[in-house]
């Protein structure tokens, strides 16, 4: 049985979602960020008759959903829902549970990522949090110089017109965090969490100006960063495409554990 999920559910959603909290960090901070009343977000689950149990659930927020399961779900009684909304952009989550709505739902184009985990830093990576490598934690004051390097990335130029207005957003909310390194008042380097919630956070915008790269300031960073959020008690993830930064982030000590797909109605 499916239906629509309410804040008297939360508990029970949080049991299926805390069997992967990286996987789930989306809806895990959207429920704690927002919970189940919002005009831009709705929540369905599939109730396992036999336990009460949720077994699967559908978020949608905005014009995205984002079905997840572990295991076995009603794919036709989720498609349903998704069909009736005549306004749906796309459909993201674990490459294997988007994969079971083909030709049950018609998509026009996708694309594939690596999904990559952190329980625990590479001990070999050192990046001692001090003045003496000038890595800074950001506020809403340092949007601008952090978003002078972003904007020189080729890698981030479809995000380029909101970058500045994304940033101050989830700063001022604490739905994420960036770290930085500055050489003479310039950001040189810098990486950011978001969708941080209670147990997972995700590595995103990881930079390096061009004229300092090779020396492995980017990697300071993200090792800072990892080494707050682990004392913390989250897991990070981070989805990755391009082989060679897969290579950089394995040697912090994350770890393959899936793929990601996003795929466009």
């Amino acid at each position: 049985m499916i239906r629509r999920l309410t804040e008297d559910d939360r508990e029970l959603l949080m049991v299926l979602l805390r069997k992967e909290p990286a996987l789930n960090l989306f809806i895990i901070g959207d429920v704690e960020n927002f919970g189940f009343e919002q005009d831009f977000m709705a929540l369905w689950g599939e109730i396992d008759p036999s336990d009460g149990l949720i077994k699967a659930v559908l978020l949608r927020f905005y014009r995205s959903y984002l079905p997840y399961a572990d295991g076995p779900f009603d794919v036709e009684g989720f498609a349903t829902i998704m069909r009736k909304d005549n306004d749906i952009h796309m459909i993201s989550g674990v490459t294997e549970v988007v994969k079971a709505f083909d030709g049950v739902i018609n998509f026009k184009q996708g694309k594939q990522l690596y999904f990559a985990e952190l329980k625990e830093l590479n001990p070999k990576i050192i990046a001692p949090y001090s003045s003496a490598n000038n890595i800074n934690i950001a506020t809403v004051q340092d949007v601008e110089a952090i978003c002078s390097l972003t904007d020189t990335i080729e890698e981030f130029e479809s995000s380029r017109d909101g970058s500045r207005t994304s940033l101050r957003k989830t700063l001022a909310s604490g739905t994420g965090r960036t770290y930085y390194m500055k050489r003479e008042d310039q950001v040189i380097a810098t990486a950011s969490t978001s969708a941080e919630n209670s147990m997972s956070a995700m590595i995103v915008g990881v930079a390096t100006h061009q004229a300092f790269r090779e020396q492995g300031l980017a990697t300071s960073v993200v090792a800072q960063l990892c080494t707050d959020l682990l004392h913390e008690g989250k897991s990070l993830c981070l989805f990755y495409d391009n082989p060679h930064a897969g290579v950089i982030y394995k040697r912090l000590g994350f770890q393959d554990i899936g793929s990601w797909s996003i795929m466009y109605m």
